[in-house]
């Protein structure tokens, strides 16, 4: 839809716009216990996804979802996601302690800590996330190696996103949004590329 409705004051893409500022509001709110984060994260990605079948994105849907959805594997999901996150941490802290190799080694969990990333978030924009994560991870791992392109989209969403945090912190709540975006339009992408052949 391109054009605007009789009395609408912005067109249907300022519409899009404040949609994904509202999810991503409503994911921050939901990523605060942190186990929370895929099962937050994934929910957005679905709630966007609706927005392509003429379906309301608003944050009364996500939260409607994104309560009949938590389960003890979306808690598994989020503590497994932090138990990475921090052993990446304490990697990089031994690697800037001065070990012998540390360069090699920084560089080495630098890059595994990637790979995990692409494929987490990756794992959280596809459909499948909301019933099985499993099955989310391992098409989110085959689709990080055979669309590689795709995953320097979601390196460059995950980069957009904490640059804005950074430069700006009240960005960092609304932040969620725009890489639930991005990561829904890569996994939409590939979709449409799979369906091309």
């Amino acid at each position: 839809m391109t054009r605007r409705e009789t009395g609408e004051v912005f067109g249907p893409r300022m519409t899009l716009f404040a949609d994904v500022l509202s999810i991503g509001l409503a994911t921050a709110a939901a990523c605060l216990p942190l186990v929370t984060v895929p099962a937050a994260l994934s929910t957005a990605c679905a709630v966007l996804r609706g927005a392509g079948q003429d379906e309301p994105v608003t944050a009364g849907r996500y939260f409607a979802l994104l309560r009949r959805r938590l389960r003890v594997g979306d808690l598994v999901a989020g503590a497994v996601a932090l138990a990475g996150l921090l052993l990446l941490a304490a990697d990089l802290a031994l690697a800037g302690a001065g070990l012998p190799g540390a360069p090699l080694f920084a560089v080495a969990s630098a890059v595994i800590g990637a790979c995990a990333a692409v494929v987490g978030l990756r794992a959280c924009g596809r459909p499948e996330s909301l019933a099985d994560w499993r099955a989310a991870v391992r098409g989110a791992g085959r689709d990080a190696v055979t669309d590689v392109g795709g995953s320097g989209l979601v390196l460059l969403a995950v980069a957009t996103a904490g640059l804005c945090a950074w430069m700006l912190l009240p960005l960092a709540f609304l932040a969620p949004g725009p890489l639930a975006l991005a990561l829904t339009a890569v996994d939409v992408r590939r979709s449409a590329a799979v369906c091309l052949h």
